[in-house]
């Protein structure tokens, strides 16, 4: 059984929602919406400045009419209005005179009305192809697409991720919080400039100091920042749930994507979460994340991204949901939003244009920010049509791009079908197999995995062998090829190793207060032989390896007395996605308290990078031992 990232409110939403079928049978379309679906257009969409004219474009099918909308600030809650004309493809077009460079747009769209539209021409939305977007810090987050000029010298910049994928040690890392705690030492801290100081101990030194080669960002694109008050009754002329699950009001991790193209600019030099403040008044953020991924290039570190495109963001004015909803999302009999995603906003990626989206972003990230790879959030929701489109376009630009899968979502779990159009997966067979199911609460008694002794049930001492093959096809597993295993132990999601350990040796209780955390962060020895047998399992197992941050120094997630209305506080924290402080952040005194272990998971990456075979062997070279006691795995790699 696979987990995944748990939403409080979203779990709210779905349950506030009539019944949901388990598949889209059965929807009730708007007549409108006949022989519409298949509309498609090559043209260039959202804003295109030429020599002498501004050009927008929209794909809005079922408008009835479309404004454009242009503010000479951001701020303005009137500008100078222009119609736009459609096309026989849904594409409505406007074209003014000169190079708008620095000016703000977006559109007002009328359609028709009934059971569940959301055509309102009184909300002007940002574009959805916006690459520089300027956003309100509140829970609509309203946005004016910014006219910038994107042009930057990459200095011959370009992507490196290496051709073989099995040589890939992914560190999985949200970026505010690897710079944000005073221990980090960052000039400009939470930033992407922050991450890249080379004068700290946290960030890029860090990286550097421990020796990966690709980090794997927790999302990047513009996304809701702010959930909605807390306690508050007012929200229900919008049409939400009163807010009584998160009193921080805050989306930390980053999964409720608003803007495919644009960085996320609470990040940038000038961001702030000041509430009803803006972001990205000027755009910064294009430059300074360009400038961050051109700085972990030049030390041969891989940029990944993790992207949503499974849903959009649940209570903001995204664009789709104005352009048109029926268009754009799956949706329920009674014309409300499908939750399948456990968002209440499932995109319906299968609709040409939405397809055209998402893979004209991807294109975008590679060549624009040459980014060298994604991680799909949710990817079993993803159509699988639009799934192969992805990866050939992508191997267009450059054929070692990394493309993977977090493969399952929406009820659905397919990391070989994934495997077959060759795409890479998050393994999380063993992951359960070797350290353990993921709990969500009293670690069970059958969760514990290999490393504390269990190999009964389905863990058996076979399939923990095949694991170490790369959990192949051909052993009953999931894969084709070793390249498509990403081994893992810890992700964002759930516990971090460390504290799955403390819970299981009874060093940390479920629920039960930490009273003194520096204790309960140093490792004891006990622990630390955990901790070690499982990094030496997956550090020898063949296929890519991906850590996640603090991995490396048994990182605990203490929730911090941020919060009067936090009823857990001092409490381990399985699921911190709405924390942005000292629970999430990265206390670099804990590597010191635990320096052995880092310095031991530092040894293995120079080992997978001195001998390739410990994770590039095909399964013919590696050979199991018959062992004494019986639960013990030795094997030896025939050129390691």
């Amino acid at each position: 059984m696979s987990t995944s990232r748990t939403v409080p409110a979203a779990l709210l939403w779905a349950a506030l929602a009539l019944s949901v079928p388990t598949s889209n049978q059965g929807a009730q379309e708007p007549k409108s919406l006949t022989g519409l679906g298949t509309l498609a257009s090559e043209k260039t969409l959202g804003c295109v400045v030429g020599e002498k004219e501004t050009t927008f474009r929209i794909f809005a099918p079922r408008a009835t009419a479309v404004t454009l909308v242009l503010f000479e600030r951001h701020d303005e809650e009137r500008g100078a209005e222009h119609d736009m004309r459609r096309d026989e493809d849904g594409v409505w077009e406007a074209t003014l005179p000169g190079r708008l460079y620095g000016a703000y747009y977006g559109y007002r769209v009328a359609g028709p009305e009934g059971p569940g539209e959301m055509f309102d021409p009184s909300v002007v939305i940002a574009d959805p192809y916006s690459r520089a977007v300027a956003t309100k810090n509140s829970f609509r987050h309203p946005g004016r697409t910014l006219i910038l000029d994107t042009s930057y010298d990459w200095e011959g910049d370009t992507w490196v991720a290496p051709a073989d994928h099995t040589r890939l040690v992914i560190y999985e890392m949200h970026l505010r919080d690897a710079t944000v705690h005073p221990t980090a030492g960052a000039a400009e801290p939470g930033t992407y400039r922050g991450l890249v100081d080379p004068k700290q101990k946290g960030g890029i030194a860090h990286l550097k100091r421990l020796g990966v080669n690709a980090v794997e960002f927790l999302p990047l694109h513009d996304f809701g920042n702010i959930e909605i008050p807390y306690k508050d009754p007012d929200v229900a002329r919008y049409g939400y749930p009163i807010n009584t699950w998160n009193p921080y009001e805050r989306n930390h991790w980053g999964y409720m994507t608003s803007y495919f193209f644009a960085p996320e600019s609470y990040y940038a030099s000038d961001g702030t979460i000041e509430r009803n403040a803006w972001n990205g008044v000027d755009g910064r953020a294009v430059r300074e994340m360009k400038d961050m991924i051109k700085a972990l290039h030049r030390e041969k570190i891989a940029v990944i991204l993790d992207v949503v495109y499974n849903h959009v963001s649940q209570y903001d004015q995204n664009p789709f949901k104005y352009a048109d909803k029926f268009y754009y999302f799956h949706v329920n009999p009674d014309g409300t939003f499908r939750g399948d995603s456990g968002t209440g906003n499932d995109f319906r990626t299968e609709r040409p244009m939405a397809r055209r989206m998402i893979v004209d972003s991807v294109r975008y990230w590679m060549t624009e920010y040459h980014v060298d790879g994604f991680r799909f959030d949710l990817a079993a929701m993803i159509d699988w049509e639009t799934c192969k489109e992805i990866v050939r376009e992508a191997r267009k630009i450059n054929p070692n791009v990394v493309i993977i899968a977090e493969p399952w979502g929406g009820g659905k779990y397919d990391p070989a079908g994934f495997s077959d159009i060759g795409w890479a997966a998050w393994n999380d067979q063993i992951r359960n197999g070797v350290k353990g199911r993921n709990p969500h609460g009293p670690v069970p008694k059958d969760g514990p995995g290999f490393i504390f002794g269990r190999h009964e049930g389905t863990n058996t001492k076979k399939r923990l062998q095949s694991y170490v093959t790369g959990t192949l096809r051909e052993d009953g597993g999931l894969f084709l090829k070793p390249e498509h295993s990403i081994n893992y132990l810890e992700s964002h999601d759930d516990n971090t190793m460390g504290d799955y350990i403390r819970m299981v040796t009874g060093e940390a209780r479920y629920g039960e207060r930490v009273e003194d955390e520096r204790t309960l962060v140093r490792v004891q020895p006990k622990e630390l032989a955990y901790h070690k047998l499982a990094a030496a399992f997956l550090f020898t197992s063949q296929g890519p390896v991906m850590i996640h941050q603090g991995q490396e120094f048994a990182r605990s997630k203490i929730v911090a007395a941020t919060h009067v209305e936090e009823p857990k506080i001092g409490e381990i924290d399985h699921n911190s996605y709405e924390k942005d402080n000292e629970t999430n952040w990265i206390n670099y005194q804990h590597v010191e308290l635990n320096r052995e272990l880092f310095d031991y998971y530092r040894g293995l990456i120079q080992l997978r990078k001195l001998y390739p075979a410990f994770g590039g062997s095909p399964k013919s070279a590696v050979s199991f031992r018959t062992t004494r006691p019986s639960h013990a795995i030795v094997y030896t790699i025939e050129g390691a």
